[in-house]
């Protein structure tokens, strides 16, 4: 079989059918197998499909499709500016979206939306993508998500140094369009705290108030007696010197984390706090054993059910 025609050199990697007609190549040559379809009336250079969870791959090979009037919503727009996902057996879908009067796509591959009336609040991505405002997008995935993952999505969205949203705005955009069924949006807000590193923090958080521990302070900085910062807590209870923290071991082959970490636990431990480290087999199932570990850290420590 004869090498493929190269293609014009300023077709992008992904691009519309439409496009490349305009430019002179032929429907045959769009349909050679060094060159993919993911989506219909776009082809890309790659023909390898991306992993299902590289939601900017798969956008970016959508974007020649999009109109000037969408944009990337829900789940989607959430996940394109960082927002932690549910984890699997989850697979987070293609979600686009436009305002009323004009459409939606309607496309295998993609979920289109049509929204209400009202002026628009999109923005762009890191990879230049037109995205829904994080605070409608979260609202948005009231409707996909279950109530830890909205937790975690808000959590994350109100905390570190450039916030995306604050808790006004998630609170005014649920004051605006309304809740999703049973409240859960308003509980889930409710439940929200700044400062929050991972959605498994988040998860431990959740499941040690659930199980009626007292509320742990968020990213508790601790100090020695002559006020010099020692360490940084995940979750504290300085009443009782228990700090908790998810440990996540992504550094597990890295020695000298491993080791800083190590000096780190000491000097925890030399300002009379037991430090609880939770790892992930901890919060297996209902979690269940993360609970007991903090549990009885604090009962050690003197903390009684109800005092």
């Amino acid at each position: 079989m004869p090498r493929p025609q190269p293609l014009p050199e300023d077709l992008p990697e992904a691009f519309a059918v439409a496009s490349a007609v305009s430019l002179g190549v032929s429907r045959n040559r769009l349909s050679r197998s060094d060159l993919s379809a993911p989506f219909y009336g776009v082809r890309t250079l790659h023909p390898r499909e991306p992993e299902a969870g590289d939601v900017v791959q798969r956008c970016l090979r959508y974007a020649p499709r999009l109109k000037d009037w969408q944009f990337f919503s829900h789940e989607t727009a959430l996940a394109l500016v960082g927002v932690p996902t549910p984890e699997w057996p989850h697979r987070l879908r293609l979600h686009v979206s436009a305002h009323r009067p004009a459409r939606e796509p309607r496309t295998s591959g993609v979920v289109g939306h049509r929204l209400q009336l009202r002026e628009p609040a999109t923005q762009a991505s890191l990879h230049g993508l037109p995205v829904e405002h994080p605070a409608r997008a979260w609202r948005q995935a009231g409707t996909l998500w279950g109530f830890e993952d909205l937790v975690a999505a808000a959590d994350f969205l109100i905390s570190g140094p450039a916030p995306l949203a604050s808790a006004d705005d998630l609170r005014a955009e649920i004051r605006v369009m309304g809740d999703v069924c049973g409240g859960l949006l308003r509980a889930a807000l409710a439940r929200t705290r700044p400062g929050v590193r991972s959605p498994r923090e988040t998860r431990l958080r959740l499941l040690l108030e659930d199980a009626r521990l007292p509320e742990p302070q968020v990213n508790w900085e601790l100090r020695d007696r002559h006020g010099r910062f020692v360490a940084e807590l995940d979750l504290a209870f300085p009443a009782w010197l228990v700090g908790a923290e998810y440990d996540g071991r992504v550094h597990a082959h890295d020695p000298r984390q491993f080791e800083r970490d190590a000096d780190r636990w000491d000097r925890i431990r030399a300002e009379g706090w037991n430090h609880v480290r939770i790892l992930n087999h901890h919060l297996r199932g209902d979690g269940a054993a993360a609970v007991s570990k903090v549990r009885d850290a604090l009962t050690q420590a003197g903390w009684r059910p109800g005092r």
